[in-house]
């Protein structure tokens, strides 16, 4: 039976910190249960692409994020319970630490996004998934510490993982009954169940492909064994109802909606995995037909009026892109003619001239480059120019993810400018013509005006 989406059963995957296993323990949960029977909506707090690949191998439907940073506190809800519409149960992995957030320049405010903020956002029960390796009777006090900090978030219990040995278990099985809390399963160490590593975080389930859905099938086996998933189902029914109506897109996009059908073309495959699931929902109620091409093998749609490149790993597969001489004679040809492009991080990477050596689309006049340093952060922006997606003057929040830098010929109208938390002034991306291209990942549900223009550039381009 299908509960009403204001009343879906919710539990929330947290940890003490990173690096403890939340996204191997809440890939084998969401498994364990849709093999159970049950339909799982699965949830990743904060801006991760990655994470929510495998929750969507796993449960066999998308896999979301709610990010009130991105999208502000009041859609977080409605998006969630949007998310939830189909599902009997939802399964929401958090991000770092259980408080660690946005930091802001209040010292008494917790982190703004983290996942205890979220958590209270949708009134569901927290299980901190703690890495037992070098824990034993202190445990008690780090897991007394994190129930007694902020009364609003409710850890209702632990899994135990990595544990070494069955005189490890029961010592640490003792430290959580010292202070209250259930365990809700226990995770042997065992370095097979780990995901392979890249460097901005996982390896995206898309590249992987049956790969990656052996991979999520040995895990939810292992993990599945170990937890106590009766205990969890019983546990996220105790979540209280949200109080928000399911996110709309057509209500987001309803004075924006084409009055044609024009086709947006959307690049996928293994070099490009990055994207919102509410992106295509609102393309599609701004009245875009989708079609999806591969820039490793495919050539552009010859109907596509508008093209959407958003980010992923394209210095992985520079060679490959570069070989598809075809497409990039398209993609450039489509610029020339001033069709609408959004282009986002390594859509950026590959509209310019170069990208480590290798020739790219060369809409965008500038060389590409990975690098050592990894940028990361929220950034407050403003649109610098009119463009396809925004008006000058507007802002908006997004995030910066990445280990490469574009050296820019030549002069250009950023597409954004913001100043950050040190006080330094960036200039990021580029409008040219129909091109609006930049580092900046925007949650499209934060910013639904903006698609609704892209449709409608798309159409009157077609």
């Amino acid at each position: 039976m299908v509960i009403g989406p204001a009343t879906t059963p919710a539990v929330v995957i947290a940890a003490p910190a990173s690096g403890s296993g939340k996204t191997t323990i809440t890939t084998g949960l969401i498994g364990a249960l849709t093999a159970a029977g049950h339909t799982v909506a699965p949830f990743k707090v904060g801006p991760d692409y990655i994470d929510p690949g495998y929750h969507a191998v796993a449960a066999g439907r998308p896999g979301r994020n709610l990010d009130p940073n991105l999208v502000g506190e009041d859609r977080t809800g409605p998006l969630f319970v949007h998310g939830c519409v189909g599902a009997d149960i939802a399964v929401v992995e958090g991000v770092m630490g259980l408080f660690d957030g946005r930091i802001t320049d209040d010292p008494g405010t917790l982190g703004l996004g983290s996942t205890a903020h979220v958590a209270t956002l949708i009134g569901a029960p927290v299980i901190l998934v703690v890495d037992a390796g070098g824990h034993s009777q202190s445990l008690a006090a780090l897991l007394h510490g994190f129930v007694g900090y902020d009364p609003a978030v409710r850890v209702a219990g632990v899994v135990l993982n990595r544990v070494g040995s069955d005189r490890h278990e029961v010592v640490l099985r003792q430290a959580c009954e010292r202070v209250g809390l259930p365990v809700f399963g226990v995770v042997r160490r065992d370095g097979a169940l780990s995901v392979p590593s890249r460097h901005l975080g996982l390896v995206p389930a898309a590249e992987r492909s049956a790969d990656a859905v052996a991979a999520v099938a040995a895990i939810t086996a292992r993990v599945g064994a170990g937890l106590d998933v009766d205990a969890v189902v019983r546990l996220a029914e105790s979540a209280a109802p949200v109080s928000a109506s399911p996110w709309s897109a057509g209500d987001e996009i309803a004075e924006h909606r084409a009055t044609r059908r024009p086709v947006v073309a959307i690049a996928q495959g293994a070099a490009f995995t990055f994207g919102y699931a509410e992106h295509p929902e609102l393309l599609e109620a701004a009245g875009a037909q989708i079609v999806a091409f591969d820039p490793l093998h495919d050539r552009l749609p010859a109907e596509a009026a508008g093209v959407v490149i958003g980010g992923g790993f394209p210095e992985e597969h520079a060679a490959d892109l570069a070989a598809n001489r075809d497409l990039r004679s398209d993609l450039a040809a489509h610029v020339a003619a001033g069709r609408p492009v959004h282009a986002e991080c390594a859509g950026l990477l590959y509209l310019t001239s170069m990208l480590d050596g290798h020739r790219m689309v060369d809409a965008v006049e500038g060389t590409g480059a990975f690098g050592p340093r990894l940028t990361l952060g929220y950034r407050d922006a403003v649109a610098v120019a009119d463009s396809v997606l925004y008006r000058t003057g507007e802002r908006i929040t997004g995030h910066e993810f990445h280990r490469s830098t574009v050296d820019f010929a030549g002069t250009r109208t950023p597409a954004w400018a913001w100043t950050g938390p040190d006080g330094t002034h960036t200039a990021d991306g580029v409008v040219a013509g129909g091109v609006h291209a930049s580092y900046l990942h925007v949650h499209p549900a934060g910013a639904p005006r903006a698609i609704g223009r892209f449709v409608q550039a798309a159409q009157e381009s077609g």
